[in-house]
């Protein structure tokens, strides 16, 4: 970057002005231009914001005193956050603002998430939240390429441990600032879904075929922030077509686990209308903790402990039923080509013979539950194999190509 990157610092002036001040201080310090925003409602802050709460208020259409009341401190920080959000995306539009860098408790941070999501994939985005990594936050609501820190002892006012952390991510969203490389868009993009490969092994397939096409392919690993962060570049239109080969997360979803991408999954590149092809890849499995004691609600189930943070049990016959209704649904509403490989022998690694969550009666029942809940005009291909066979990638890529072939995808860059 020929220049210092412009760093936006946004928090609450009123209660936040030390530590809105020493972050600005270390962003200069880091080598960075720092620009501070208020988003408080009610106090006066002890030094001039760069943007004031005011002009925050008018870019959400309304003023700071219409807000104040509101007499709900929910409904004035939605507001808030609404005018914050048109803000950034006007001055980056603009070319002024290089990232963002905001603090907060759960007031904050709800702010936050809404600022972060309004910029781009590429344009540094970090939080500092006292409640980072908490359950308390949705996944539908973290930008794909967030980062956040935890913010110990920073409840009230400024001290070492505090300083500590904010002292970092000034740092960090200086040093991303410096080092980011934006999507350069010289290919098509291709999404695929998926996990590990030992539990589903096609990307060692898909990944070379659909570079040899001349396409950028980008994996996603579907353990909850992958899917999301899939959902959220393919409702953006950043991809050619979809590959969402594994659905656990939306399984995950149905029967309340937290290893979800949130309710709207499958959704996101059928409401932009980006072709997709859908497959039901392991979700035949409920991932848990593994690092917590197995739920009675799932005692005498097959289970798999991958690792030390993440096991599975083998879905009930209902649970499949349901999934597949929702598949069905789900692709039903999608605007833009759509197709369903569904698999006739397995969808994962371990329901093959001789492996822990084998379920040979469960796998006749997803199957003919999808059949049922599949219907035109969503195109629906079976196949006689396993998700992990070389057949199932073959049916997957003769749909790829015929799309291509019909103009449903844009080609593959060429001489690639």
């Amino acid at each position: 970057m020929p220049r210092p990157p412009r760093i936006l610092v946004v928090g609450t002036a009123d209660t936040k002005s030390d530590e809105l001040r020493y972050l600005s201080e270390r962003v200069a310090a880091a080598g960075g231009l720092a620009a501070t925003m208020d988003v408080g409602v009610l106090g006066t802050p002890t030094f001039a914001p760069d943007v004031r709460n005011a002009e925050v208020a008018a870019a959400a259409g309304t003023t700071l005193a219409a807000i104040a009341a509101l007499g709900d401190e929910n409904a004035a920080m939605a507001r808030m956050a609404e005018g914050a959000a048109a803000i950034v995306r006007r001055e980056h539009a603009a070319g002024r603002l290089d990232g963002v860098l905001a603090l907060g408790g759960t007031m904050g941070t709800d702010l936050a998430l809404d600022v972060c999501a309004a910029l781009p994939l590429g344009v540094p985005k970090v939080v500092v939240s006292t409640v980072s990594f908490s359950h308390l936050i949705p996944p539908e609501r973290i930008a794909p390429d967030l980062t956040m820190i935890g913010w110990p002892g920073g409840l009230y006012g400024l001290n070492a441990t505090c300083r500590a952390a904010l002292s970092q991510a000034a740092g960090a969203v200086v040093g991303a600032c410096l080092a980011a490389e934006p999507p350069a868009g010289d290919r098509p993009s291709v999404a695929i879904s998926s996990l590990g490969t030992s539990c589903l092994s096609y990307v060692r397939t898909l990944n070379p075929a659909l570079e040899a096409r001349g396409y950028e392919v980008a994996v996603f690993h579907c353990t909850g922030m992958g899917g999301r962060a899939m959902e959220a570049l393919a409702a953006e239109g950043r991809f050619a077509a979809v590959l969402d080969l594994c659905l656990q997360e939306l399984g995950n979803a149905l029967a309340g686990s937290v290893v979800t991408a949130g309710d709207a999954r499958l959704t996101g590149a059928g409401r932009r209308g980006v072709p997709q092809i859908v497959a039901p890849g392991a979700i035949d499995m409920i991932d848990l903790p593994s690092w917590r004691p197995l739920p009675e609600a799932y005692a005498g189930r097959p289970y798999h402990a991958h690792n030390r943070l993440i096991g599975s049990v083998t879905a009930t016959a209902d649970e499949r039923r349901r999934v597949a209704r929702e598949i069905g649904e789900r692709l039903g509403a999608a605007t833009g080509p759509t197709a369903f490989v569904l698999p006739l022998r397995g969808v994962q690694q371990w329901d093959r013979e001789g492996e822990p969550l084998r379920d040979p009666a469960g796998i006749t029942t997803f199957v003919e539950a999808a059949r049922d809940a599949v219907r035109p005009p969503v195109e629906c291909v079976e196949v006689d194999a396993h998700v992990n066979d070389p057949a199932f990638c073959d049916a997957v890529l003769a749909v790829f190509d015929r799309w291509v072939a019909e103009g449903r995808v844009a080609p593959g860059a060429p001489g690639r």
